[in-house]
């Protein structure tokens, strides 16, 4: 009996381990289960999907009031808080008081950290059209401003902590996708941290 227990408990273990390898495939990063490349336009679709699934619209696509209220510009998406609204009030009560603010569009927040607006991810010079896609990895990988080495931190409410997990295959095909949309020329304002707040 209790050589058949552990016969059933190896063979259940096999079981898992041959599961685990099918559902896992053997494919390396940049490739499909049978070892091809990954071909660009299957990148870009993958992220699409992501970037539908993460939700960078809430932040990064401005709002306005449609018939059943706010509803994203499409024809400024991804383009980040717009240069032409304002940059609404750096509330000291709020950044002291442990609050947080949003703008009408959700294209930006006051909070303790101070005043954020949220970038501009078009292709777009003025976006993310320059950057590369090893600038795009470290920007979500250490949540530095542009990818850059030196540069200040993201600040709230962007949830780079969580998408630091994506691997890199889904974050080299969030850049691929973000790099083939629409350029939209917006300067997005500087952030106000609460030791500038008078």
């Amino acid at each position: 009996m209790r050589k058949n227990v552990i016969t059933l408990a190896l063979a259940a273990a096999g079981l898992s381990v041959v599961l685990f390898a099918a559902c896992t495939g053997d494919s390396k990063p940049g490739q499909t289960a049978d070892g091809s490349p990954v071909s660009h336009d299957s990148l870009v679709k993958r992220g699409e999907y992501l970037v539908g699934a993460i939700g960078c619209d809430d932040c990064h696509t401005p709002k306005k009031m449609g018939a059943n209220g706010p509803e994203l510009d499409l024809e400024h998406r991804f383009s980040g808080h717009p240069a032409t609204q304002p940059t609404g009030p750096a509330d000291t009560a709020v950044m002291k008081n442990g609050w947080v603010l949003f703008g009408m569009g959700l294209t930006t927040a006051v909070g303790p950290w101070g005043q954020s607006y949220a970038a501009n991810i078009t292709s777009d010079s003025t976006g993310i059209g320059t950057w590369t896609e090893d600038q795009f990895l470290r920007c979500i990988r250490k949540g530095l401003s542009k990818g850059l080495e030196g540069n200040r931190p993201l600040l709230p409410p962007m949830p780079w902590q969580g998408y630091r997990n994506l691997s890199d295959d889904d974050l080299k095909a969030v850049f691929a996708y973000l790099k083939t949309t629409k350029p939209v020329k917006n300067v997005v304002p500087q952030p106000k941290l609460l030791a500038q707040v008078k």
